[in-house]
C-alpha cells in the first residue's frame, strides 16, 4: 500500500501577516501622501506662531497629545483593530475640506482639514474603536489651530472695552483723574490706549491651553478641568485690567517714559504667572475632598 502524503494550507497561518504587512504599508503611502499634501499648511502654521504671540501656545499643543497617547498605550494595545471603509468617507471630507480652504484662501479651514484627515486616517487603518479612544488627543489638537480674523477680532475688541472699562472705573479709586473715549484713556499727563495685545486675548488663548494641559497631568474630574478652562475667560481680563491700572499709577505717580517700557512688558509676564497660580489656586480649591481623603487614609 502506498500511502500520498497531502498538503493542506494552514489557514490564517501566512495570510495574517501577509494581510498585516498588506495594511500597514498601505497605510505608511497614505501618511506618505498626507504629509506631501499638508507639508506647506503645516509649516506655514508653525511660522505663525513663531511670529504671532496670540499663538506662541501652540508649541505646546502636539507634545501634549502626543504625551496623551504614550500615557494611553496600554489602552491602545488593548484594542482590537477593526478597519473600516467609512475612512475613505472621513478622508475624502477631509480633501474637500483642503481643496475649499486653499480655493477660498481660507488657512483655518484647510488646517482644521489636518485633523479630519487624522481621523479618516485611525477609522481607516484601525477603526471606530480606536478612534474613540483617541478623541481626546486629536481634539486638543484644535487648540494649536490659529483662529482666523473673523472669529478673533470680535473676541478681542469687546475685550479691549471691558479692560478699559474696567481700568476706567478702578484708576480714581486711587486718585487718578480719567477720561475714557473708547479704548483710550485719558490720564493728566498722557494717553493710554488699550491696543488688541492688552485685550487679554492672548493671555486667554495661552491660559485655555495651560489649563487643558494641567487639568489632564493633574487628574482631575472631567467638570474640574471643565471649570478650569472656562476661568481663563474672567482670569485673563482681570489680569489685563490690574495691568493697565497698574501702568495707570505709574504713569501719575512716577515716570510715564518708565510706566510704557520696560515695566510695561514685564508686568505682562508677571501677570500671567500669577494667572497660572490662580488657576492652581482655583484647582486645589474645587478638589478638596482628595486631600481629606488622603488624611484620614494616614490616620
Amino acid at each position: 500500500m502506498s500511502h500520498v502524503a497531502t498538503i493542506e494550507p494552514v489557514a490564517g497561518g501566512i495570510c495574517r501577516p501577509v494581510r498585516r504587512a498588506v495594511v500597514w504599508w498601505q497605510a505608511l503611502i497614505l501618511v506618505v501622501l498626507a504629509i506631501w499634501l499638508y507639508y506647506s499648511i503645516f509649516i506655514g502654521m508653525v511660522s505663525q506662531w513663531k511670529e504671532d504671540p496670540n499663538f506662541s501656545h501652540g508649541f505646546l499643543v502636539i507634545p501634549f497629545s502626543l504625551l496623551v497617547v504614550w500615557r494611553n498605550r496600554l489602552r491602545f494595545r488593548a484594542l482590537a483593530s477593526q478597519p473600516s471603509s467609512w475612512g475613505l468617507l472621513i478622508l475624502t471630507c477631509a480633501l474637500g475640506g483642503l481643496v475649499t480652504g486653499a480655493l477660498g484662501a481660507e488657512l483655518f479651514l484647510s488646517r482644521l482639514s489636518l485633523l479630519l484627515l487624522i481621523a479618516g486616517l485611525i477609522v481607516l487603518c484601525l477603526g471606530w474603536k480606536y478612534l474613540r479612544a483617541a478623541l481626546f488627543p486629536l481634539g486638543v489638537l484644535i487648540l494649536m489651530i490659529p483662529i482666523p480674523a473673523i472669529v478673533f477680532n470680535p473676541i478681542a475688541l469687546p475685550l479691549q472695552s471691558l479692560a478699559s472699562k474696567l481700568a476706567a472705573a478702578t484708576l480714581p479709586i486711587f486718585g487718578v483723574p480719567v477720561l475714557r473715549e473708547g479704548n483710550v484713556i485719558n490720564l493728566p499727563t498722557m494717553s493710554l490706549e488699550v491696543a488688541q495685545a492688552c485685550s487679554g486675548i492672548r493671555s486667554l488663548f495661552s491660559l485655555i491651553t495651560l489649563a487643558t494641559i494641567y487639568g489632564y497631568l493633574i487628574k482631575s474630574t472631567l467638570w474640574t478641568r471643565v471649570v478650569l478652562v472656562l476661568a481663563a475667560f474672567p482670569i485673563a481680563i482681570v489680569a489685563n485690567s490690574f495691568r493697565i491700572i497698574g501702568t495707570g499709577l505709574l504713569v501719575q505717580y512716577w515716570d510715564p517714559a518708565k510706566a510704557v517700557g520696560f515695566f510695561h512688558e514685564f508686568s505682562g509676564e508677571l501677570l500671567f504667572l500669577i494667572s497660572l497660580l490662580m488657576l492652581v489656586l482655583l484647582q486645589q480649591a474645587l478638589s478638596p475632598r482628595r486631600s481629606e481623603v488622603r488624611t484620614s487614609g494616614g490616620l
